[in-house]
């Protein structure tokens, strides 16, 4: 019953969007940046930040804002980043997570790599449908957001054309599973993004992991850029 309490403090608007906030910056969140983001007061946001925290949706720390150390640098000040644990609620009672979990065992014992991908990209086709690959990255990040990936543009701020940019995701739908067979679920999701995606077409998934993120990242097609 633990995930339906913490699931139910979401039900509060102003919590729900500090909530969201704090786990889309993918970093550390003060306690003013995250009052300004929700539109309440800081008193407000300590309160319901705390709150989250108690209950486990979000971690909190303390450390200087300014960047400084010494004499004068000021006091840490109390900062938030969202929990690594999971929370899932079924009703009644499911273990989907032992399945896939028994399953990728199976298919990497049985070296099934090959027919795993097959089928994934099989099945990202699928999802795509009769609609034609996205056109840009920007289109792909609303798909990926879509199904959970929590996509963000990796050095838009530094660059000026679109083809140097790379869509990085904060979250891996398979995280749990991947961690125990990361050969094969990783290969599984790379292979289901190319099947969203379409392998020549204006954008293109690769594998480029890095801790804390999901392998995959989606970047415009050489053959689309001028």
């Amino acid at each position: 019953m633990e995930d339906i309490d913490a699931i139910a403090v979401l039900q509060d608007p102003v919590r729900r969007r500090l909530y969201e906030y704090v786990a889309a910056q993918g970093r550390e969140v003060g306690r003013n940046e995250a009052a300004e983001a929700a539109g309440v007061t800081r008193t407000l946001a300590a309160h319901h930040l705390d709150k989250l925290a108690e209950v486990g949706l979000l971690e909190s720390g303390s450390r200087r804002l300014t960047g400084r150390s010494g004499p004068g640098a000021g006091r840490p000040a109390k900062v938030y980043t969202r929990a690594r644990a999971e929370r899932a609620v079924s009703l009644p009672a499911r273990d989907y997570r032992t399945a896939a979990e028994l399953l990728a065992e199976a298919a990497e014992q049985a070296g099934l790599d090959a027919g795993l991908c097959a089928a994934a990209r099989r099945r990202g086709e699928a999802l795509r449908g009769a609609a034609a690959p996205c056109g840009n990255l920007e289109e792909a990040m609303e798909v990926l957001a879509s199904r959970g990936y929590e996509p963000h543009l990796e050095g838009a701020e530094e660059v000026t054309g679109a083809d140097a940019r790379v869509v990085r995701m904060r979250n891996c739908p398979f995280h749990a599973v991947a961690e125990r067979f990361p050969p094969l679920v990783c290969g599984m999701n790379l292979a289901l993004l190319e099947g969203l995606f379409g392998t020549d077409g204006p954008v293109r998934a690769r594998m480029d992991a890095r801790p804390g993120e999901c392998c995959v990242v989606v970047e415009a097609s050489k053959n689309n850029e001028d």
